[in-house]
């Protein structure tokens, strides 16, 4: 019997120190990617290595999964290896002697964590959508570090597309579109 500890953080900026903090572990399979689907290497890689009697450590639920049906799935496998999962901070384990009540509030336990995901993407979008209401955000091309009037000097000048944006340090794309805009005279 072994004990596997699986630490999922979302992003490369995160830290996975918090996690599973004095739990003995004979291994540990650590990532840095969203739990929003199932296409994860540790997560494979650990459920591939899990055999019959391993407890699987996870610090909560959600850094299984962010997906109903994909924890569901998870813990399904796991449970046909012979195996179980703890999950520390809702203080629950689920394994193949699962009983119907600790079954229901896995499923609870997993839709809130989806519904966290949709109300998280949701709070996102509103508040970039007001920042760009507000001009917080540029439009493409309009950002503080283009230098639109060195590039429409560079044009006017009669300079390439290619070398305008090389020596004002931004893509192509966006000298066409300064250029394209000055065309139609906006």
């Amino acid at each position: 019997m072994a004990n596997v500890g699986y630490i999922r953080v979302s992003s490369v900026q995160q830290h996975t120190d918090r996690q599973l903090v004095g739990v003995a572990l004979d291994k540990v399979f650590t990532e840095k990617l969203s739990g929003k689907d199932m296409n994860r290497p540790e997560l494979k890689a650990m459920l591939d290595y899990v055999r019959e009697g391993d407890v699987i450590h996870v610090h909560e639920l959600s850094r299984l999964g962010r997906s109903t049906v994909d924890v569901l799935s998870i813990i399904d496998t796991v449970k046909e290896k012979g195996a179980s999962i703890q999950f520390h901070k809702e203080g629950l384990t689920v394994g193949a002697e699962q009983t119907a009540m600790g079954e229901m509030m896995i499923t609870v336990m997993a839709a809130v964590a989806t519904a966290e995901r949709k109300m998280l993407l949701e709070r996102q979008a509103e508040g970039y959508a007001a920042a760009k209401a507000a001009g917080r955000i540029a439009k493409r091309g309009h950002g503080k570090a283009v230098d639109r009037a060195a590039i429409i000097a560079d044009l006017m000048a009669t300079k390439s597309i290619r070398q305008t944006a090389k020596d004002n340090n931004v893509g192509v794309s966006t000298v066409q579109r300064i250029k394209a805009e000055l065309e139609q005279g906006v």
